[in-house]
């Protein structure tokens, strides 16, 4: 059965949870259209998840999703950390700030017993997961609440083991989506597909409804993924334009630019790739760099640089996220562009 005629939807569509992009506005309009509103989870505690929870249901009576990662925290080590203040030095000195003088940035956090229980308590009708899946025994209790389960497959391997593990329906994410890989069983980037490429071997590979995500920013890229026996689309870069998105001012401006400068994926702003638009950071120090400390560590020593960057105007050592595709933003509202996207 489709995950759509399940959830009584009107458009086959999930709002890509964008975390520090999009909340309650942006996922309360998608769901009142008849698509499939997003709450982004691994910034918030659980009072703030909560809150964003009621403040949805306020406005909307229509199923959601809540959206969590669940990766590997690494154990803090010094030495990297130093290494990587080192390789970032000449930013340093450029812009005359300390590493010490790092603010404190919101924790990304993995998903756990707590966040287990709170899903229990508020039930959404749908759990996505970024990095593969949590422990079993955290995904069963996810599962006992009659949540679907969704989680992003970035090759066939990571569709198989999804599809073993109790996911519901597979995320195809090709290597145009925005924001992070979803990758999990492999850190190489070597093997990771167009999305339409990934889409059609993953629905060969598997029986499970598969989600077509990366690059979907107009109708014809919506029907090819249709047409192909996608069950749905995920939408991202072409919303945060939107009004109904609170993209920043300088990210805002970022994807306006976006054309000119490109995207390119990298490590250098959360230690796993993800996918930005080329900035001063990733052009000097290269998308990949091994020197970066693993996720999510390496944003702390740049936070400082971010700091004094963005309170000059510029967006440098922003991690500014963007698809592809990111001629598909529109400055208008969330209705016209859903409109476009299935009219």
């Amino acid at each position: 059965m489709s995950v759509f005629t399940s959830l009584g939807l009107r458009y086959p569509l999930i709002q890509a949870p964008m975390a520090g992009v999009s909340d309650v506005q942006l996922a309360a309009a998608i769901c009142e259209l008849g698509g499939l509103g997003s709450l982004p989870c691994a910034f918030l505690n659980d009072e703030q998840t909560t809150k964003q929870v009621r403040q949805l249901r306020a406005v909307s009576n229509a199923p959601f999703n809540l959206n969590f990662f669940c990766h590997a925290v690494p154990a803090p080590d010094d030495n990297i950390q130093q290494r990587w203040r080192e390789a970032l030095a000449p930013f340093y000195e450029e812009w005359d700030v300390q590493a010490a003088d790092a603010p404190a940035g919101p924790v990304r956090r993995s998903f756990s017993a707590d966040q287990a229980e709170l899903v229990t308590a508020l039930k959404p009708a749908v759990v996505s997961f970024h990095f593969g899946l949590p422990a079993a025994e955290l995904l069963d209790a996810v599962k006992a609440t009659g949540a679907l389960v969704l989680s992003s497959a970035n090759t066939v391997d990571e569709a198989l083991w999804l599809e073993a593990h109790g996911t519901d329906a597979v995320i195809a994410q090709g290597i145009e989506a925005g924001g992070h890989r979803g990758m999990f069983l492999r850190d190489t980037l070597d093997d990771q597909l167009p999305t339409m490429e990934l889409l059609s071997e993953i629905l060969d590979a598997v029986s499970l409804p598969v989600i077509a995500a990366g690059g979907i920013g107009d109708r014809a890229s919506v029907r090819a993924a249709l047409d192909v026996g996608a069950d749905a689309v995920q939408v991202g870069t072409a919303l945060m334009l939107c009004p109904e998105c609170n993209t920043s001012e300088l990210h805002r401006r970022a994807l306006s630019e976006a054309p000119a400068r490109g995207t390119v994926v990298t490590n250098v702003y959360s230690g796993r790739p993800a996918r930005s638009i080329a900035t001063a950071l990733t052009d000097r120090l290269g998308p990949i760099s091994a020197l970066a400390p693993p996720f999510p560590a390496a944003s702390q020593a740049l936070a400082p640089l971010r700091a004094a960057a963005e309170a000059a105007g510029e967006f440098d050592f922003t991690p500014v996220w963007s698809g592809t595709r990111p001629e598909t933003c529109r400055e208008a509202p969330v209705a016209e562009l859903v409109s476009d996207l299935f009219g």
